[in-house]
């Protein structure tokens, strides 16, 4: 078993009876600030669990978290936004369907969004608590583009299908509406390969309107950020919106994937501002420093559920987090059920009819000075 250590490479020599030994080089390291996030089941009024959501992204709104299901979910929880407690993890709500504004209704685009759009991760903007940021990724289900507008978008960078930035409105009747949507496009410089269903998955904004995205692979099969500056005029135009890559010290893996899907925001009480990092595959909460000057830390989560009438508490095989965010000094994660995997978990017998309904769990953690030292 490779033990945590605080160098900044780890080397592991794997050997064979019948292979050359393969060096898997690990940079940074995994930090010893190993921490175990206890979860519940998001149970509605009634006591019932949320039937299939595919929960994608997770934020705060006025002291309720948020999320949103992707394409994968069942039909009757796409396409809105869901509400919950954090204190009790109660499911306080769902929004109606989402509607549409005018400019998306004759965007290249619509036809897209307005059946099952691939909907990953979420950032509120700071700026406006009304505005809320989606993005799409994998849109090969879905038919082909006009003649004309293949055309206009056919050099993403990435995918045959751009990526899609949407703007999501909350208007004073409480409905939300898909009110701005622009696809995105990545320098053929920075290599990110066509993956459809590897692409963005975590979105972050700071106050001064930076958007982190978070892509899940490269063609090197390595996490990336990338950023965007969204301005008042962002979404006026139907141009494609080129990426950035800030300077940032990311882990790097030479084998393996080790996606980030989820990412928010944290400004420490230093006036420091950090991105927290949803990685997955590994079960780590990736602590990166957006000046660049630190490295990047891992610190490795165990996940359990909670201990309930039916079961005492125990830890998950698989938990496949996938939002997250701060609210004062608590870390919020919820998970993305993952169908191949989660019945795996099913140890205590009183919860397996809750893994075959693919119902998340939402999970705390206390936010640590060690994280940023």
């Amino acid at each position: 078993m490779l033990r945590y250590l605080t160098s900044a490479v780890v080397t592991v020599l794997l050997i064979s009876a019948c292979s050359e030994p393969v060096e898997v080089v690990m940079t940074p390291a995994p930090q010893d600030l190993s921490q175990v996030a206890v979860g519940k089941w998001i149970l509605d009024e009634n006591g019932n669990v949320m039937f299939d959501p595919q929960t994608s992204g997770l934020v705060a709104m006025e002291g309720m978290l948020v999320t949103v299901s992707d394409a994968s979910a069942d039909a009757t929880q796409q396409l809105k936004l869901h509400r919950i407690s954090p204190e009790t993890a109660t499911l306080a709500a769902s929004s109606e369907r989402f509607t549409y504004s005018q400019s998306v209704r004759r965007s290249c685009f619509f036809s897209y969004l307005n059946e099952e759009p691939d909907l990953e991760a979420l950032a509120v903007d700071p700026r406006d608590p009304n505005v809320i940021y989606t993005v799409t990724e994998d849109a090969t289900r879905t038919g082909a583009l006009s003649p004309r507008c293949e055309s206009k978008y056919e050099d993403t960078g990435s995918t045959d299908y751009p990526t899609l930035l949407i703007k999501l409105t909350r208007k004073d009747n409480a409905a939300i509406e898909m009110s701005g949507v622009r696809p995105l496009q990545f320098p053929v410089e920075f290599e990110v390969g066509n993956f459809p269903n590897d692409g963005i998955e975590g979105l972050a904004m700071a106050s001064d309107g930076t958007l982190y995205l978070a892509l899940e692979k490269d063609k090197a099969a390595q996490p990336r950020i990338f950023s965007l500056n969204i301005d008042d005029a962002f979404f006026a135009s139907s141009d494609f919106a080129t990426v950035s890559e800030p300077k940032l010290q990311l882990p790097s893996f030479t084998s393996g994937n080790h996606p980030i899907n989820g990412l928010a925001v944290y400004t420490h009480s230093t006036g420091e501002h950090y991105l927290m990092g949803a990685a997955r595959n590994d079960n780590e909460l990736w602590v990166i420093d957006t000046s660049g000057s630190k490295a990047t830390k891992r610190i490795p989560i165990t996940f359990d559920v909670a201990k309930d009438s039916g079961c005492d508490q125990y830890t998950m095989d698989n938990a496949s987090m996938e939002g997250l965010v701060s609210m004062n000094d608590t870390l919020w994660i919820i998970n993305d059920p993952w169908e191949k995997n989660y019945l795996k978990n099913a140890t205590c017998e009183a919860h397996r009819g809750r893994y075959e309904d693919l119902a998340p769990l939402l999970f705390s953690l206390k936010i640590s000075e060690a994280w940023f030292e």
